[in-house]
């Protein structure tokens, strides 16, 4: 990605396509989920611990997920704010039954940019040449 995101809303797509595979979603599902327990089992009870718990709860399956399954790099990496926020988003979105009907969208929605930009054609290469 070479054009740097500006907005939520341009993020949120980025964020979708480097979730693909629904694994990585569940992972970042239970990631989430644990971070919150540990953040709310620590304010309930005050041991520090379970607040200094959370961040490793949550990012620890989510970037194992993006390292292991989708082979790429955290999102967290380059927008820390708006992948933290798109975490809930897809968290609340898996609850809700919709994220997979998401990620549908957002990558047909990509093919068709693909069809429609008149710069790409099947026998160009990444780098502008004609194979």
């Amino acid at each position: 990605m070479d054009k740097r995101i500006e907005t939520f809303d341009e993020f949120w797509p980025f964020y979708v396509r480097e979730h693909k595979k629904k694994l990585t979603r569940q992972l970042h599902f239970v990631g989430t989920t644990a971070a919150l327990a540990c953040f709310a089992g620590g304010l309930i009870t005050g041991r520090k611990l379970l607040l200094l718990a959370a961040p490793v709860a949550g990012y620890g399956p989510a970037w194992f997920s993006h390292f292991v399954i989708e082979k790429n790099r955290p999102a967290t990496f380059k927008y820390p704010a708006w992948s933290l926020m798109a975490d809930f988003v897809m968290w609340g979105k898996m609850i809700a039954g919709t994220m997979d009907t998401e990620v549908e969208t957002v990558l047909a929605m990509e093919a068709d940019e693909r069809v429609a930009d008149p710069d790409i054609r099947p026998n160009m290469a990444t780098d502008g040449t004609i194979n």
